[in-house]
């Protein structure tokens, strides 16, 4: 008998079946449980490659912050007017400063008509002379006249920064989930010093444009696979923390961006802004070490299979975090040994249309993003004044942006950490919802109602209201984008998440990009353009509840983890397993109700006409056992 215990299996039956293996769950996929922890968790290794990946943080934000000093609106003076006209001395015709305001106005209460006499009769004008105001003393709009019938090159070079990014978004992140982050990273550096430099020594404003356009390309593929880089170093409880330090980064650089340019202007021997072109570009040079200093990704090999890639990574980050895996091998490395013999095996982005739940996320996602940065043009043309000088307007609507950003980078941190990623981004979308809504119809009818007799009372309240909600419009949209990239990095499984999140940067590029296509039409449509980015974000805030909630939660890694990663149901786990267990109800008394009884009748009488239609000999042999069945049904037994 004690021989028999022994023999017994160590797990009993379960439900009265007898399991057929006893096969250990697998080591290998479960990365943020079981690898990284085995290599020393979140060591030293791993922050400094985080580090690393901070740095290019701030020369990125040097390079997306460009445009407001390159293509920066100048003063102009008409040296030789028309016959019979005094010089005058105004801003040239262009169609709209940097930030949206437009830069020639004649006076609040000129037509239409004297508008566009007035345009003409500057434009007439034979000879410019254009003078920055602030920034640069010559930019690309001075050093070729880009005024007048040539104002559209000016918006067709902004185009082209942000067209490349969503090209570089799109390309770069279907390549990242192919070839890997490092080669995309190291690829991104060379190609960004390339053109970056190439920029600087243009020689017309085609050449300008066209070399922008690449330079966006390569800036995207460097931001993107940066900040996939960083997610996937991180352990759960680390992935917010280090990718706020680069979003505060990419602010200081916004921030310093303005004192960059100053020190550049009046340059002896070469123009300003080739000058600063260099400046910004050259300190990508400390990022060519990377190619021998910067790995590839652990988790995207081990994602992919390469496993024996992934068995000298992991024995290099352990030796790194000092931990000792050749005497006392791990069950992770004992497992990897055995997958030696597996091939690769890549997955694009496309395959995500396969999935239920996943692309739906995602698409939820590219909505939030393309709202919050799209609206956020709409506020932050509320907020400037027309009236404004143009040295004023530069100087304080520059930093106010930039401080509304330092803001929200500081109000996302404790937000996120209260409420989670989906109540913090659920709630930044509603202030977003609330503040569109009250500076599009609730100030016009407060003012309507309120004081229709005091005109220049409702106008002064009107404009201090206006700017108030545009302020906490741009504050929460700001906020809406930003954590509308984290969340689909966290829910994109690692075999698609370089393409999965060029999806969500490209849907922001084209956010962006509503700017200047508004500047392009003269503002024209502004107020429908508001509109419908106020209605997108009522629709974003019903989508939103059905995402999930990451935080703490492991990343996932195939596309089955990203399919499972669903949101959570209202009622708890054990409450939902009593609904679906309560089932041993006693119905003895049912036969009492008068709807059993009308049944039980329907019934036997069904029982006697199919009794009838059968055969004489087959209704004597079963008949009667047919009836003793339909008395039981309803309750009588039968004689």
């Amino acid at each position: 008998m004690a021989a028999g215990r022994q023999e017994a299996p160590d797990h009993q039956p379960e439900n009265g079946f007898t399991p057929l293996d006893h096969t250990p769950p697998r080591l290998l996929p479960k990365i943020d449980a079981s690898v990284l922890p085995s290599l020393g968790g979140f060591g030293k290794h791993q922050k400094q490659l985080v580090v690393l990946t901070w740095i290019p943080a701030l020369f990125i934000g040097f390079s997306q912050f460009s445009d407001y000093f390159l293509l920066a609106q100048p003063n102009g003076t008409c040296v030789h007017p028309p016959a019979n006209d005094s010089s005058w001395t105004g801003a040239p015709p262009l169609l709209a400063a940097p930030g949206g305001t437009p830069a020639f106005h004649l006076g609040s209460n000129e037509t239409g008509e004297s508008y566009s006499g007035g345009m003409a009769m500057l434009c007439a004008c034979k000879e410019w002379k254009l003078e920055l105001l602030t920034g640069l003393s010559q930019n690309v709009v001075t050093k070729w006249n880009l005024v007048c019938d040539s104002a559209w090159k000016v918006h067709i070079a902004k185009f082209s920064l942000l067209v490349g990014s969503i090209f570089g978004y799109l390309v770069m992140g279907v390549m990242a989930d192919w070839f890997g982050r490092q080669p995309v990273l190291i690829l991104s550096v060379l190609f960004m010093l390339v053109f970056g430099l190439s920029v600087s020594f243009s020689v017309n404003a085609t050449m300008f444009s066209t070399l922008r356009f690449f330079e966006g390309f390569c800036l995207a593929g460097l931001t993107l696979s940066l900040y996939v880089l960083r997610i996937e170093l991180c352990l759960p409880d680390w992935r917010f923390s280090m990718t706020m330090v680069a979003s505060f980064l990419m602010v200081a650089g916004q921030l310093l961006m303005p004192g960059v340019a100053a020190l550049c202007r009046n340059w002896p021997d070469r123009d300003d802004w080739q000058v600063l072109q260099i400046v910004i570009i050259s300190p990508f040079v400390l990022m060519l070490p990377y190619v021998w200093i910067f790995p590839e990704s652990l988790r995207w090999l081990l994602a992919t299979q390469h496993y024996r890639r992934s068995k000298v990574m992991m024995l290099r980050i352990a030796k790194k975090n000092q931990v000792d895996m050749t005497t006392e091998p791990s069950g992770v490395l004992i497992e990897l040994e055995q997958e030696l013999h597996k091939k690769p095996q890549r997955t694009c982005i496309v395959k995500m249309m396969s999935t239920r739940n996943l692309w739906k996320n995602i698409v939820v996602l590219c909505v939030n993003s393309l709202t919050g940065y799209g609206i956020h043009h709409c506020f932050s043309r509320s907020m400037m004044d027309p009236e404004a000088r143009l040295t004023a307007m530069c100087h304080t609507d520059y930093y106010t942006m930039a401080g509304i950003a330092l803001a929200t980078c500081l109000a996302v941190c404790p937000a996120v950490a209260l409420m989670g990623r989906r109540g913090g981004l659920l709630t930044f979308m509603i202030i977003t919802a609330l503040a569109s809504l009250l500076q599009l119809g609730l100030l016009n009818l407060i003012g309507k109602y309120s004081l229709r007799h005091d005109t220049v009372l409702r106008d002064t309240l009107n404009r201090k209201f206006s700017v108030a909600f545009s302020i906490i419009g741009m504050f929460s949209s700001h906020a809406v984008s930003t954590l509308s990239i984290f969340f689909c990095a966290e829910i994109t499984p690692t075999v698609i998440r370089g393409g999965g999140l060029g999806l969500v940067l490209a849907s922001a590029g084209f956010g962006m990009l509503t700017a200047p296509i508004m500047e392009l039409h003269n503002q024209k449509g502004y107020f429908l353009h508001h509109v419908i980015f106020a209605c997108c974000t009522l629709l974003c805030i019903i989508c939103l509840l059905l995402l999930p909630e990451p935080r703490g939660q492991p990343l996932p890694e195939s596309l089955a983890d990203g399919e499972s990663f669903t949101r959570q149901t209202l009622l708890r786990p054990g409450e939902q397993h009593l609904l679906l267990a309560k089932t041993d109800r006693d119905y003895s008394r049912v036969h009492d109700t008068p709807i059993h009884l009308t049944a039980t009748g329907s019934a036997t009488v069904a029982a006697a006409t199919a009794l009838a239609a059968v055969p004489a000999s087959y209704a004597l042999a079963t008949g009667g056992e047919l009836l003793d069945n339909c008395a039981v049904a309803n309750g009588v037994k039968a004689s």
